[in-house]
């Protein structure tokens, strides 16, 4: 071989290094965390799988570009700060928070960029300045259930005729929560129909609650759905069973897992819409610069194997709205 060949070859050689170094290299790994006020959490729980759907349409997939940080407080709200610190220390890209109070410590943090679900009204909580402009470090969907309450007091109607009176069981120590149950009060009120209202801050009180339903009952319950109400759904579909009292939710996983009826947000499109604000960070865009959403899409399940345990006969038009029946 020539010396000046030699030479072109070696010269082509070493420039094609770089580019053989750069395909061989592993593609970026967007790293988010995930701060629950209940259980870490999982793949396949209510949230995380519809999530992990909506990610997948804006073309990050877990283990191949994307990897989760994953933090519960199990309804220790105490426990938030630290854990989100672990998270920042970790070196997330992006925070999603998971209820009121892990959304409430990422806004006195107030630098990271996060985006909030399940937290409540956004604005009468004061974690945002307003949905079109949040202002701040925080965006994400906000709560509707001023708008909502209408319909579910429909739907319990409906399964039950002569509804007059309706028992809200919510978490007390949660601003989030509280305002969602304000919203609803005023909206069943508005129809007619008085609450029975049912705070709770601790597992302990739920027994007080059943109490006062024993002493004076209701003739339905709404359950405000957060960590500490979650962890206790069994108790609340044991006493519904017990006392034959139809019950609504506001979520559709509650009813496949024995409550029996609900109307809310759709979690698909819900987390779709997460996952599209968590792109936009991820490509530089500023939560304050992102307008809180607002749920859209709405689901309304019923379980009918509850219903019969209740001694309830669901009425022909209303399976005929149903999106999910539960046999």
């Amino acid at each position: 071989m020539q010396r000046r060949e030699f030479i072109t070859l070696l010269g082509g050689a070493a420039a094609a290094w770089p580019l053989a170094a750069r395909a061989q290299s592993p593609a970026q790994v967007y790293r988010i965390g995930l701060l629950s006020t209940g259980a870490a959490l999982a793949d396949t729980s209510p949230q995380g799988a519809p999530l992990i759907r909506g990610l997948a349409q804006h073309g990050y997939a877990l283990g191949r570009n994307l990897a989760f940080e994953r933090r519960g407080s199990s309804a220790q709200t105490d426990r938030l700060p630290i854990l989100f610190d672990e998270l920042v220390a970790s070196r997330v890209d992006v925070i999603i928070t998971f209820g009121y109070p892990a959304a409430l410590v990422a806004k006195q943090k107030g630098t990271f960029p996060t985006v909030a679900s399940g937290a409540g009204d956004p604005v009468s909580t004061g974690l945002v300045d307003g949905l079109a402009r949040p202002g701040g470090n925080i965006t994400g969907i906000s709560d509707v259930s001023a708008e909502l309450t209408p319909k579910r007091m429909e739907l319990l109607k409906q399964m039950a005729p002569t509804l007059k009176r309706v028992a809200m069981l919510w978490n007390a120590a949660d601003l989030g929560m509280t305002m969602r149950y304000r919203a609803s009060e005023i909206g069943a009120n508005a129809l007619g129909i008085s609450v029975q209202p049912l705070g709770v801050r601790e597992p302990d009180d739920f027994e007080q609650a059943f109490s006062a339903m024993d002493r004076e009952k209701p003739d339905a319950i709404l359950m405000v759905t957060d960590s500490l109400t979650v962890l206790n759904r069994k108790r609340v579909f044991e006493y519904a069973a017990a006392h034959r009292l139809p019950a609504i939710y506001e979520f559709d996983f509650l009813v496949r897992d024995g409550g029996l009826m609900s109307y809310g947000p759709d979690f698909d499109e819900n987390f779709a819409r997460v996952a599209a604000l968590v792109d936009r960070i991820l490509k530089g865009t500023k939560p304050a610069d992102l307008p809180f959403e607002q749920p859209t899409r709405f689901k309304f399940a019923i379980n009918v194997k509850t219903a019969k345990a209740l001694g309830l006969e669901v009425p022909t038009a209303l399976l005929a709205t149903a999106d999910e029946v539960i046999e």
